[in-house]
């Protein structure tokens, strides 16, 4: 048990008459603190819910979702406790001991003893939908400032978003922000930039300690900023927000599963009316014909068409290697004129959809092929709105723009369509949110019948992929090829043969392709 005797509490989510300061007395049990008041009334904090904000070196806010008084059996909904402590060593054993006995939540219910003093610690929402290894690496991933800094350094990313607050001034000055996953605190010095009154930069990994830092060094901002390390579904805050901020988009918008936490950030803590930035995200798909591509891909299976691997035949594991192959979604940039029809969208409105509707997005797909070609899969790309009262601004990711860390995505098929200019092409995308914090990818195109009699329908072709978004093959990540100065001559590489390739991708690629060399190679 830990004791602080002398604090001075000021009760801040009372009414403004009530919020005198008073002296008491802190003492920790696990998983609870207890304030005894000079008249013998006790007051019960429950720290499963609870957060400990620094607003200064020696003042202390505390903020619990439920709070139990000793005299009255009646339970109060967000407390926010403001503590002021005699030196900044007291107020450091403070948090220490908070963080200590927080973390010793021993379940009530339990009708023995725990084996080896197990500690038993509640789950949140976000613990439910992910695995802990997964959340472990995500938080690892985002902890580390080379990761900010490539974020930082999308120019196209970070100077819309420094655009959409400062145009949009109107909306920020003397508001309440949260900045949902701040990772550096970038986006709530833009909002405080922009005259927020207060801002709640809100961070799970370890580069909330970066953000303190980086605001801190900004003096001019910092008095208005408070760091709250945490995830969304579990922290509590001491007022509503009039804004949210964030930045959840992943690969293909939905990448990560971060845009539930942005949704459920909006019905805990924005106000009835409230904006978000951004307000509205829609996912592009269009068919695209790229043989380069597909041939590059499935060439990466002929390694496993080997009959003779050091006396070891391989090729009983070359099917489900070419699958393994076209089950990775390509990122990468590439060309528009390679887009078959005019893109399609589906649109997520993130101020009034429910984040279930995130668990599972099904969208219709239907085109007109616009050449005759061969059709290798969907392209993906997306863009949000920031819908500012002043400027509206969009965030686009798409082919032909400029080019941002998101790229763009593109599910490839092991199995292309052929069509003929002015043929119906359909199908299905269905995405399927799983616990790694990701997508499994359902792909479904068909071609239907085209010319007379075309109008009693029937299906010509079909081909279908299952793809995960969490297993990428990042294409631009590739070493690029060595430049021969003109004196040297690049080592040859033939191209192989008809007969050394597969039937199965015999079928499926362009008979020039084994007579001519891509204009592009040296990006490939």
């Amino acid at each position: 048990m830990a004791e602080f005797p002398g604090v001075s509490v000021s009760d801040i989510s009372a009414s403004p008459s009530t919020q005198q300061p008073f002296a008491a007395a802190a003492c920790f049990d696990p998983g609870q603190l207890r304030l005894r008041l000079p008249d013998s009334v006790g007051l019960r904090l429950d720290l499963k819910t609870a957060q400990l904000l620094r607003l200064s070196p020696a003042v202390l806010l505390f903020v619990s979702g439920e709070s139990q008084s000793d005299s009255e059996d009646k339970n109060s909904i967000s407390t926010a406790l403001k503590f002021e402590f005699g030196t900044e060593g007291e107020t450091q054993a403070f948090c220490s001991a908070f963080e200590q006995y927080k973390n010793k939540k021993i379940s009530e219910t339990s009708t023995g003893p725990h084996e080896n003093g197990t500690i038993i610690v509640p789950k949140s929402k976000f613990d439910d939908k992910i695995e802990a290894t997964s959340a472990k690496m995500y938080f690892h991933y985002y902890g580390q400032l080379l990761h900010q800094q490539n974020m930082l350094q999308d120019y196209v990313r970070t100077g819309t978003y420094y655009a959409a607050v400062i145009e949009n001034r109107i909306d920020f000055h003397g508001r309440v922000v949260v900045d949902v996953g701040a990772g550096s605190g970038i986006l709530s010095l833009f909002a405080a930039q922009a005259g927020a009154k207060h801002v709640y930069a809100v961070e799970a990994s370890e580069m909330a300690e970066y953000a303190r830092k980086l605001i801190d060094g900004n003096p001019s901002l910092r008095e208005r900023i408070t760091v709250v390390k945490g995830k969304v579904e579990e922290i509590e805050l001491p007022e509503k927000a009039d804004i949210l901020i964030s930045e959840p988009m992943g690969t293909l918008l939905v990448n990560e599963r971060m845009l539930e936490s942005y949704v459920i950030a909006r019905d805990r803590f924005l106000v009835s009316n409230g904006k978000m930035f951004p307000s509205i995200g829609r996912v592009h798909m269009a068919p695209f014909s790229d043989e380069y591509l597909y041939v590059e891909i499935a060439n990466k299976a002929l390694f496993w068409q080997q009959q003779n691997y050091y006396g070891v035949n391989l090729t009983p594991l070359y099917g489900s290697a070419f699958q393994g192959y076209f089950s990775q979604p390509v990122v990468d940039a590439f060309d528009p004129r390679l887009l078959v029809s005019p893109p399609t969208f589906h649109m997520l409105n993130f101020t009034s959809m429910k984040e279930e509707e995130l668990y599972e997005i099904d969208i219709p797909l239907n085109y007109t092929a616009s050449v005759g070609t061969r059709i290798h899969g969907l392209a993906c790309w997306f863009d949000v709105l920031f819908d500012g009262s002043s400027v509206q601004r969009w965030l686009t990711t798409a082919p032909g723009s400029p080019t941002t860390h998101w790229y763009q995505l593109r599910c490839v098929l092991s199995q292309p369509l052929y069509v003929m200019a002015g043929q119906e092409i359909t199908g299905r995308l269905h995405l399927v949110a799983h616990s790694a914090q990701s997508y499994t990818i359902y792909l479904t195109m068909s071609v239907k019948m085209w010319g007379p009699g075309a109008e009693q329908g029937g299906i010509l072709q079909t081909s279908t992929g299952k793809l995960d978004l969490k297993e990428p093959y990042y294409r631009l990540s590739q070493p690029q090829p060595y430049a021969w100065s003109q004196d040297q001559q690049p080592p040859q590489q033939p191209i192989p043969s008809q007969q050394e390739l597969s039937p199965q991708i015999q079928d499926a690629i362009d008979p020039t392709m084994m007579q001519q060399s891509s204009p592009n190679s040296a990006a490939l």
